[in-house]
């Protein structure tokens, strides 16, 4: 009897053990299943899951999905997170701008239409605010985002995919259950059956990560897929210019005329940039092209140089114009539209931005200006480059700059690296010091976080001449282009290295005053555009055309790392 007891005890303790073990087994299960949420469709609640280009973001919305007949609204924030981030509620016209690639659209609040780079279009559904939160139909943006949208009512899952990324499709060989991840014990997140269809993600060391028709993404083995093939291509955008850019400047006033450069070759350059286009002091766009401006675009066009003219607000008065025009959309859109048009009247293949002297106040309206126009220069294929000044400095020269957004949105932004002592100073000084352009430099690169390739390093082709009366008074100042300078300076004057400045320094006597110069030559020059190489910058550009000396232009593209 005894045994018989002891024999029981031992069963029953066996039971125990095994149920233990399956309640940790499941347990397991269960914790490798809330890990893999990535994947998981929620099912049966009220919640529409999102996967964009294959990745479930469902757990990333700030709001539901809204979804009402046939129409799906995605709240503005959401749209903000992914895909633009730029996004904007234009109050006094009562529209949202939003703004992807080469398109830029306003979708209305109360009618049912929206423009698409400036065309009208009628449509199904409008943006409308909810609970305090503007919604977008999403189908309504299709071709402004360049998306594919399909919503699958049974599983709750509406996916967006972008129609510029490359998409493959395979058949499922046999009936399979599709896994959350690729180890022995996983959640089974769908089931496919044998001869469907499905999108194929990746494909590595046996399995394929896959997405399912009921929009549901996990693995399954890679022999279990065949007739894999590509039902889209990968859209790639192409630059204009191939490696850097080697920009000059043309600069000539509103009233005078483009200069005849038929006979001249600049050995490296690639892109000119003549001083065409100026605001008017109504705001209208106004240019000084007639035909001599039209025979340069064809004297740079027949030697292979792209023309990315000066749009400029240079002039008296024009603080406020400006203002006025960049914090009000209606007049930005007419900007933009007529600079849209000079694009195509005169066959250019880019522009120049270079807006100065603008007010503090109006750095985030400044850029909305360049966040709405680069995608109606690039729609053309053309090229958008910003001219800004060095991160420190007055409100109006430099703290109007939002550098980052700036850098972020348009192709390239042009750090004119020059008067860092200018013609307003009340101190000699150098007009570009190599320490400071490089200091200036690493800001542009780590606290504004722009990409490296995308910033252009303007050098200035000349520096200035200082007098200073017996008393230490600036009393005069005076531009000298580098070709002039060895005839400025009186012979037999000592020139003393500055390695910090990278520049040679003279001072001498003039009756009782003094003067001053740091020189800009090929020596500091070629310090200065090393930094393009050392910090892969996306190129150099150079203030400006007839200030250089015979051989610079091969002097220039010796010493760029092409």
């Amino acid at each position: 009897m005894e045994k018989i007891r002891e024999t029981r005890k031992e069963k029953k303790k066996k039971i125990i053990i095994k149920v233990l073990i399956a309640i940790i087994v499941t347990i397991i299960l269960f914790l490798i299943a809330y890990k893999a949420n990535d994947y998981i469709i929620l099912g049966k609640n009220k919640t529409t899951n999102l996967v964009i280009n294959n990745k479930n973001v469902t757990l990333n919305l700030r709001k539901d999905i809204i979804i009402e007949n046939d129409d799906i609204y995605i709240s503005k924030q959401d749209l903000g997170n992914f895909f633009d981030k730029y996004i904007y509620e234009d109050k006094k016209n009562n529209q949202i701008v939003t703004t992807y690639n080469n398109k830029i659209a306003t979708i209305s609040l109360e009618e049912n239409e929206m423009t698409i780079n400036g065309a009208k279009k009628e449509t199904y559904s409008h943006a409308k605010e909810i609970s305090n939160t503007i919604y977008i139909p999403i189908k309504e943006l299709k071709d402004v985002y360049g998306i594919e949208t399909k919503y699958i009512e049974e599983s709750k899952v509406l996916t967006i995919d972008s129609t510029s990324r490359e998409q493959r499709k395979a058949i499922i060989t046999k009936n399979v259950a599709v896994k959350s991840t690729t180890k022995f014990i996983s959640k089974t997140v769908d089931r496919v059956d044998k001869g469907s269809y499905v999108i194929v993600i990746s494909d590595d060391k046996g399995y394929a990560k896959i997405r399912t028709e009921n929009g549901k993404v996990g693995y399954v083995k890679s022999n279990k897929i065949a007739n894999l093939v590509v039902v889209r291509e990968e859209i790639k955008e192409e630059k204009q210019i191939e490696g850097k850019v080697n920009l000059v400047w043309d600069y000539f006033s509103t009233v005078a005329n483009a200069p005849d450069r038929n006979g001249e070759k600049m050995d490296g350059v690639n892109v000119v940039s003549p001083a065409f286009f100026y605001l008017d002091s109504n705001g209208t766009l106004q240019n000084n092209i007639g035909t001599k401006g039209k025979a340069y675009i064809e004297w740079a066009h027949n030697n292979g140089y792209k023309v990315w003219p000066m749009v400029q607000n240079a002039g008296d008065g024009m603080l406020q114009v400006t203002s006025e025009i960049m914090n009000d959309y209606n007049k930005r859109q007419e900007l933009i539209n007529q600079i849209t048009k000079a694009c195509v009247t005169y066959n250019l293949d880019g522009i120049n931005v270079d807006f100065e002297n603008m007010k503090q106040e109006d750095k985030d309206m400044y850029s909305r200006f360049i966040i709405e126009l680069t995608p109606r220069i690039k729609d053309m294929g053309l090229v958008v480059s910003v001219d800004v000044t060095a991160p420190d400095g007055s409100e109006t020269w430099s703290l109007c700059f939002d550098r980052h957004v700036i850098g972020d949105v348009a192709d390239y932004i042009v750090f004119m690296a020059y008067d860092q002592y200018g013609a307003s100073s009340n101190k000699a000084g150098t007009t570009a010091g190599y320490n400071w352009v490089e200091l200036s430099l690493k800001k542009f690169l780590n606290t504004e976080e722009i990409d490296s390739d995308k910033i252009i390093l303007a050098i200035p082709l000349y520096t200035r001449l200082w007098t200073e009366n017996s008393s230490g008074e600036i009393i005069k100042r005076s531009s000298v282009s580098i070709k002039n300078i060895e005839k400025v300076i009186p012979n037999n004057i000592e020139k003393k290295w500055n390695e910090d400045l990278k520049q040679y320094y003279v001072e001498y006597k003039e009756g009782t005053n003094t003067k001053k110069m740091w020189i800009e030559d090929e020596k500091s020059l070629k310090e200065k555009i090393g930094l393009v190489n050392t910090y892969k910058l996306g190129g150099v550009a150079s203030w400006v055309k007839d200030m250089e000396t015979e051989n610079f232009w091969t002097f220039l593209a010796e010493t760029l790392d092409f």
